[in-house]
């Protein structure tokens, strides 16, 4: 078991600190004095809903990744298809919570019309939900605007694949400033949500993969039969054990060879990110720091400020 002591714990997060203060360009409290309330009215839209559907967390804190990978933190992957654009990028991939976003996007409206951006309420929106479902929270620099382009090709050539080795996964965050001490700590937002049977039963059949406990494979083949052409596709949570609590679970399952993905379980085949894996399973608020270090370096990634983009008055429609 890997124990960091209180100094080296210190130490990591000045760290983290000085990299998210070096390579940001965008300011803590933008909306300080244009929209004051902003942050407290996301926030409690973000609790209002989570409480009422705690799969909420895992959607949002899910989409604000997709929505930084693919074109960069611009609110693109928002957008509807339309005559102009009939294959946006949530065309793509399926994905759950925009009927939550529109809820979060319409309560801010409400107290400060065409202000705050969506690309921003995404980030403020995933922060609440890490706050609600793992208890601690952290500084969301915001300022963001939102893009007018979103293509589905864009998905597909910049979004990490379940089924990516550990070469290709570091590869996909290098291209987007990103390093090894993200991939493995946002790797940790797997402690929650759900994830389709398809993205992971190349593990299970025709063989099951011996990187995965044969228990484990066991439990998830009653739910995910053999792949069939036009068959249902069911869901599994993400983790066994507490499926709606954020944590450093996820490198627990995976230090036990209980993770869905080949994506999840390449971490443990290259001696750097395996060292990580291990650290975040054995020391709770190791991984916080290095999380939410994480979380506001990614969304820094290929940011639109000043006058390039707008802020959309509804999320699914580019301003008229």
């Amino acid at each position: 078991m890997v124990k960091l002591t209180c100094v080296q714990l210190l130490m990591v997060a000045f760290q983290a600190t000085l990299i998210t203060m070096s390579s940001a360009e965008l300011p803590y409290n933008f909306y300080s004095s244009s929209c004051s309330n902003a942050e407290e009215t996301i926030k409690n839209t973000v609790y209002n809903l989570i409480d009422g559907n705690p799969s909420i967390a895992a959607a949002l804190i899910r989409m604000h990744f997709h929505d930084c990978f693919v074109m960069g933190c611009d609110a693109s992957i928002l957008l509807d298809s339309s005559n102009a654009n009939p294959q946006p990028e949530k065309s793509a991939i399926p994905l759950a919570g925009y009927e939550a976003v529109d809820k979060i996007k319409a309560a801010v409206e409400a107290v400060c019309p065409l202000t705050v951006s969506c690309a921003d309420v995404l980030a403020f929106a995933a922060r609440d939900s890490v706050s609600k479902s793992a208890g601690f929270s952290y500084h969301v620099r915001s300022g963001r605007r939102d893009g007018n382009v979103s293509k589905a090709f864009s998905v597909v050539t910049n979004m990490p694949s379940p089924f990516f080795g550990i070469e290709d996964l570091v590869g996909s965050f290098t291209r987007k400033g990103l390093n090894v001490d993200d991939l493995v700590a946002l790797s940790g937002a797997h402690s929650i949500g759900v994830a389709h049977c398809s993205g992971f039963t190349n593990r299970l059949y025709p063989e099951v993969d011996t990187t995965m406990d044969s228990a484990y494979a066991t439990d998830l083949k009653r739910t995910c039969p053999a792949p069939v052409r036009g068959a249902p596709d069911p869901v599994v949570n993400n983790s066994a054990v507490a499926p709606t609590t954020l944590s450093n679970q996820f490198f627990k399952n995976a230090v036990a060879r209980r993770v869905l993905f080949t994506s999840d379980a390449a971490l443990l085949t290259r001696n750097d990110t395996a060292a990580k894996v291990q650290e975040n399973a054995a020391d709770s608020l190791l991984w916080k720091v290095r999380f939410a270090a994480s979380m506001v370096k990614m969304g820094n990634i290929e940011v639109l400020t000043g006058t390039n983009g707008q802020v959309r008055k509804f999320c699914r429609t580019i301003n008229s």
